[in-house]
């Protein structure tokens, strides 16, 4: 009789630990892949957000993350093949990036295709608006850019401003710009006195520049990110342009300064409430939240070093965070039902409060940010400064 008893414990320890093993591979890791422009044009974007990537959380609740960086060296096609590797070999459940917003819109519809949320950090709104089947998949954590240009035209109404010259970079997110600005600038009584493009590597914009001021516009307006912004605003100050000059919220970062000097000193700008987040007050809440994701890259990366470019992955982060534990309730990670149903909690995401603003999100809207995600600002003493309203 004891060799059945014996027989029986084997079986049921054998079934025990087969049990658990089948536990174990039932809940692979979840698999984030990353895309940024460490390299090239739009490095000082994508540096900071590659950074950031390393500090994304290794467990949502008690399941492991795992996160896959690549670097699409500012270039739309690379992303794309970036994109292709991370959908088929990779098998990611979602994806956060590019840096650049004509890479993201290179990405849409093997985004749609492939049925995997794309949380993006670009500032263009084309990337997600007008939303359709392909967008549907698509979540922002910059602000949009009417959001911005409604900040920036309340600004140049309160100076007086009736005439604007404008130069952005000769790409989609130049032109989206143009197309936002204008629209809601004519609807305040604001001309537009001239409107020049260049290229992100372009080394001179002199011809450009020249055109704009002999329009003799009140302001001129830089649709460009990055470094290269600074091209424009360093030209129109050799030329002897007096103005004020605006910028996007491209340029919401210190490292432009450093990289501008006195070139920058008194841009203005409307941009993420990070960058000034010691003028707020204790009770925003966004503020506590921005002063942690300081802290924790300037720890690894070096004091002075965090910028809102990278701040827009760690929100990134922040969305998979309050939306994980919710898709794993109805499916498994590594399947298409985790993948639709982590899109699902995206789209459900209420009152998420990051670096950048807060988050509500719906079916017609995949940004979710209100005027509390955005200041106004200046370049004041080599240092971006809070505008007070008067």
């Amino acid at each position: 009789m004891q060799v059945p008893t014996l027989f029986r414990a084997r079986l049921c320890a054998a079934l025990f630990a087969s049990g658990l093993a089948m536990a174990s591979n039932a809940w692979a890791d979840i698999t984030v892949g990353v895309i940024n422009s460490a390299t090239g044009p739009a490095a000082q974007i994508g540096i900071p957000q590659k950074n950031t990537a390393t500090l994304l959380p290794a467990k949502i609740g008690t399941q492991n993350v795992r996160y896959v960086i690549l670097n699409d060296a500012s270039d739309p096609t690379q992303a794309v093949t970036h994109l292709k590797k991370l959908l088929s070999e990779h098998k990611v459940d979602a994806l956060i990036g590019p840096s650049i917003t004509p890479a993201a819109l290179a990405m849409l519809d093997f985004v749609a295709e492939a049925k995997t949320p794309l949380i993006t950090t670009v500032g263009s709104s084309n990337v997600i608006e007008p939303m359709d089947a392909k967008r549907k998949w698509v979540f922002k954590t910059t602000q949009n850019d009417d959001l911005i240009a409604e900040g920036l035209i309340a600004h140049m109404r309160s100076k007086n401003i009736k005439s604007v010259g404008f130069i952005g970079f000769s790409d989609s997110y130049g032109e989206n710009w143009f197309k936002v600005f204008s629209g809601l600038a004519g609807k305040a009584g604001i001309r537009i006195a001239g409107s020049e493009r260049y290229g992100r590597t372009d080394q001179s914009v002199t011809g450009q520049v020249l055109k704009l001021m002999a329009a003799r516009p009140d302001a001129v307006f830089i649709a460009a990110t990055g470094a290269p912004a600074v091209l424009p605003q360093s030209t129109l100050l050799d030329k002897g342009y007096k103005g004020p000059i605006y910028q996007t919220h491209g340029v919401a970062t210190n490292d432009f300064i450093r990289v501008g000097g006195k070139a920058v000193e008194g841009t203005l700008m409307v941009g993420g409430p990070m960058l000034v987040v010691g003028d707020l007050p204790a009770s925003n809440p966004i503020k506590a939240v921005a002063q942690n994701y300081i802290k924790q890259y300037e720890a690894k990366f070096g004091k002075g070093s965090a910028s809102t470019f990278g701040a827009n992955v760690w929100d990134a982060g922040l969305l998979l965070q309050k939306a994980v534990p919710l898709a794993l309730k109805k499916a498994q990670p590594g399947t298409a039902e985790f993948r639709s149903a982590l899109r699902d909690a995206l789209e459900q995401s209420r009152e998420v409060a990051g670096t950048q603003g807060v988050f509500t999100m719906s079916p017609q809207n995949h940004n979710g940010m209100d005027q509390r995600a955005r200041v106004m600002m200046t370049v004041k003493q080599g240092r971006w400064v809070a505008v007070q309203a008067k």
